[in-house]
């Protein structure tokens, strides 16, 4: 049998076809374009479907692909991007991205309402952010009346996508972990919460279990899509949970670690979860009655990027990683990479970037190399705290742009005291979503199964002892802790 993953993404739609074996047959992608004018962050969600039908389109015509052995096409992708549909089911407005920020003074309006306590307990999420479309739909009610007046359905985008494929309206609980209105642990939407942005549950759709089949595609779009219409459509899960699978880590002890913009790691909480205040991002699993914890770290790939381009923009990462890979380290120079704030494990959004011990023997190479450490320091530290809170790390799964970089990867076992394993298929999202479609055929017994049978690994970086990074190590702490003190000052 024949499958395709589909990753939802925010900067690309991605879209891959596989063949027996799970073997890729062909990957293809297209930009997103966005509105950014007025401080939104919005697109036509309309025009976003309509790029994936044509995209899926070209993807069935790729040499090898057999519409009629194509037994799924599984839906991975970004999660709290809003899309409110009217009675005609079209959007009534641009989707709001997750990336828009016009909802701050909502969140200072929920946090008053809901403490800390109750959020993280309910949501699993420590903060009201104005990426949460629970508080988009509650500036849609103060800035837009008439479509908070007139909505029929308010739906994440994944959601709304597979409701536009087979006329199904359902949403896939791992995704709707994202929404602030989902609790959790009871599998329900959090009535309070409701109440407090002034809808009721029947604006939202019925709730379902990740990795289910939605129906099978409406005939006109299957048409579109160069498709069979018989092709079942499969909710999917999150793609930092298709990641895992893609991955195989489906079990307690892995940490799929993605380091691109972003720093996020995720792993299996044990069950049942006996702490849910536990400090550690948590969300509903892809498998039924599971959770993940998912710390976010924003300062990953962005402190590498924006050192590079900054003080060294004629060396690409090719030669920035040949350089490094020949060079003995750690040196003294330390950074502390919080040049965008931080969230896990601190939740800073005050912290600052710091270079300290520079020498006049240190070149642009040491300060990138520092660069890499404070950003693999901050992995160790999110590491410890899942750990603290009975996470039980034993190896680290590396995928994203980071992943590419030997010497990074070498870095971070030796800084973690964990074995870091690269696997071939980096861009592993689509491979997890195939993976989802096949266990759901019945082709894998399970996910740990097809993991075993499917997913290669590229490269195991064994940790090292080093005095070096844990002298460093200390001292990156403890410039933490003066840089708190010294922005305190008046």
């Amino acid at each position: 049998m024949q499958y395709i993953g589909v990753d939802l993404g925010s900067t690309n739609i991605k879209a891959a076809a596989y063949g027996d074996g799970i073997k890729l047959i062909n990957r293809l992608s297209v930009p997103v374009e966005y509105d950014r004018t007025d401080g939104k962050v919005e697109f036509d969600a309309e025009e976003y479907f309509e790029k994936l039908v044509a995209l899926l389109n070209e993807l069935s015509g790729s040499e090898g692909f057999d519409k009629e052995r194509c037994a799924q096409i599984t839906f991975t992708g970004q999660a709290e991007t809003l899309v409110v549909v009217g009675k005609d089911g079209k959007a009534m407005m641009p989707a709001i991205s997750w990336m828009d920020e016009r909802s701050v003074e909502e969140c200072e309006e929920l946090a008053a309402i809901f403490s800390g306590r109750v959020i993280e307990a309910t949501t699993g999420q420590q903060a009201v952010l104005p990426t949460w479309p629970a508080t988009k739909i509650l500036w849609l009610k103060h800035n837009r009346p008439e479509i908070y007046d007139n909505a029929e359905t308010y739906m994440l985008l994944k959601d709304y996508i597979v409701f536009k494929l087979t006329g199904v309206k359902n949403s896939d609980m791992s995704i709707a972990t994202f929404s602030f209105y989902f609790d959790i642990y009871e599998k329900k939407y959090w009535k309070e919460m409701l109440d407090a942005i002034g809808i009721t549950e029947a604006k939202l759709p019925p709730l379902a279990e990740p990795n289910t089949v939605a129906g099978t595609m409406l005939p006109e779009v299957a048409a579109k899509a160069g498709l069979s219409p018989a092709i079942k459509v499969n909710n999917g899960t999150l793609d930092h949970f298709t990641g895992m699978i893609g991955t195989g880590n489906v079990e307690l002890g892995g940490v799929s670690l993605s380091t691109g913009t972003v720093m996020a790691l995720a792993t299996m909480a044990k069950e049942p979860v006996m702490d849910r205040n536990c400090g550690v991002a948590m969300h509903y699993g892809f498998l039924p009655d599971t959770h993940v914890m998912l710390p976010v770290a924003e300062s990953g790939g962005v402190s590498l990027e924006w050192y590079r381009r900054t003080f060294m923009p004629e060396v690409d990462y090719k030669k920035l990683n040949e350089v490094l890979d020949e060079r003995t380290h750690p040196t003294q120079v330390i950074f502390l990479p919080y040049i965008v704030g931080t969230n896990a494990p601190e939740f800073d959004t005050d912290a600052s970037g710091m270079v300290y011990g520079l020498r006049q023997e240190n070149d642009a190479f040491d300060v990138a190399a520092a660069v890499m450490e404070g950003v693999a320091f901050v992995l160790r530290k999110n590491c410890e705290s899942m750990n603290e809170k009975g996470a039980a790390i034993d190896h680290i799964i590396a995928t994203g742009g980071g992943a590419k970089s030997n010497c990074w990867c070498q870095m971070q076992a030796d800084i973690t005291g964990l074995p870091v394993v690269r696997p071939a298929e980096l861009e592993a999202a689509c491979l997890g979503a195939a993976i989802i479609g096949a266990v759901s055929e019945g082709e894998f017994a399970s996910f740990k199964e097809a993991g075993e049978k499917v997913v290669a690994m590229d490269r195991r970086f064994e940790p090292h002892a080093n005095e070096g990074y844990e002298r460093n190590y200390k001292r990156f702490n403890q410039l933490y802790a003066a840089n708190l003190l010294a922005a305190a000052i008046q």
